[in-house]
């Protein structure tokens, strides 16, 4: 199995502090990320993230005063600021449901040091605040959008979406400045891989940036099957017996999307392959969900529970500590232990993703 040039577990790094005096995981990575999910709740019902036979009308997502408040989410980003974190990104669930979140960009917004503030959104709400946000101090934002084709974008939204209120909402983004927005796209077999190439068409000669990502097996619920994968290989060649592409380096240390630029200047595209390409050995994500829970990886189990220490009278101090000795113990490379197989059955329980953000 290709090992993303994570090292062998004997030849890691002992976990601590590096030569920057930023903290590192027992295998060597520092913690850079930082995804905020602000609600569990959504307007989608993505069949690949949250079926609508689960969560239906009588589902009960938490309660208010079951998530963090904003003042609770920037203690937690003030001490992971203060830890090394410079990006942060906002999501859900659908952050954009809440009506306030221009309020809790302003606060982030004011961190030293922060290099990178982003939201990932649906789209559907996006138009009509994407001039807040942007004047608020958000840097940019990710759209999910898997495909252009009306009725398969319809069974991808699970029934919710408007194809062109997502579209409308992309331009308005871009005319804030919240640019170059990027699209993500997961690519399932059979579902919606014979529109790949339509929805790189449209984007084509524009800033937007479309990230083609491998259908993972993130939660419980979502049916993954390594037969519905198709290989981010498979839709490179795609792309390049189209128009030719060419390979491009990072933006940043520990970015995930491999990229390419067309090479007639049309602009570039990203392939995420935590499937077949795992990238575990540059992960520098963590992750705090709506309930005040610290995950260090996408296919977790488990987390950190910081709600209730923020609760219970911990200082400023306290919470940094927590964060740094969540941080030195990990030791997670789902993605490169993974043995993909008819049907994953490596981890029987992981949190659903819309708990934690993507």
């Amino acid at each position: 199995m290709h090992n993303g040039g994570m090292k062998p577990q004997n030849d890691s790094k002992v976990a601590g502090t590096d030569e920057t005096g930023e903290i590192i995981d027992t295998l060597g990575r520092p913690m850079h990320d930082l995804r905020i999910s602000v609600l569990d709740q959504c307007n989608f019902r993505c069949p690949y993230c949250m079926p609508a036979a689960k969560y239906h009308s009588e589902y009960e997502f938490l309660k208010k005063q079951q998530r963090l408040t904003y003042d609770e989410i920037m203690r937690v980003a003030t001490a992971a600021s203060e830890l090394g974190v410079s990006k942060i990104r906002l999501t859900g669930g659908e952050p954009l449901l809440d009506r306030n979140i221009a309020k809790l960009v302003q606060k982030l917004a004011l961190l030293p040091d922060l290099t990178d503030l982003a939201l990932t959104t649906n789209g559907m709400l996006l138009a009509p605040v994407a001039a807040d946000l942007a004047a608020a101090g958000l840097h940019r934002v990710t759209v999910s959008l898997d495909s252009l084709d009306e009725a398969v974008f319809h069974t991808m939204s699970g029934g919710r979406g408007e194809l062109g209120t997502v579209l409308d909402g992309i331009s308005a983004a871009e005319d804030a400045g919240l640019g170059p927005v990027k699209i993500n796209a997961v690519v399932q077999k059979g579902i919606n891989d014979h529109t790949v190439l339509d929805l790189l068409a449209h984007f084509r000669g524009t800033r937007t940036i479309v990230r083609l990502i491998e259908f993972m097996d993130v939660g419980n619920r979502n049916g993954w099957r390594m037969d519905q994968v198709v290989p981010s290989r498979e839709l490179l060649a795609a792309v390049s017996a189209r128009w030719p592409v060419e390979a491009v380096g990072k933006n940043y240390p520990g970015e995930v999307a491999r990229r390419y630029k067309y090479q007639d200047g049309a602009g570039e595209i990203g392939f995420i392959s935590s499937v077949t390409e795992p990238f575990c050995g540059d992960c520098s994500r963590a992750r705090l969900s709506a309930d005040g829970k610290l995950y260090t990886c996408l296919f977790a189990s488990q987390g950190t529970d910081l709600r209730a220490s923020l609760r219970n009278g911990a200082d400023d101090r306290e919470i940094r500590d927590i964060l740094s000795r969540t941080w030195l113990r990990r030791s997670d490379r789902y993605s490169e232990l993974r043995r993909p197989g008819p049907v994953e059955h490596h981890v029987l329980r992981k949190v659903e993703m819309y708990r934690m953000g993507g």
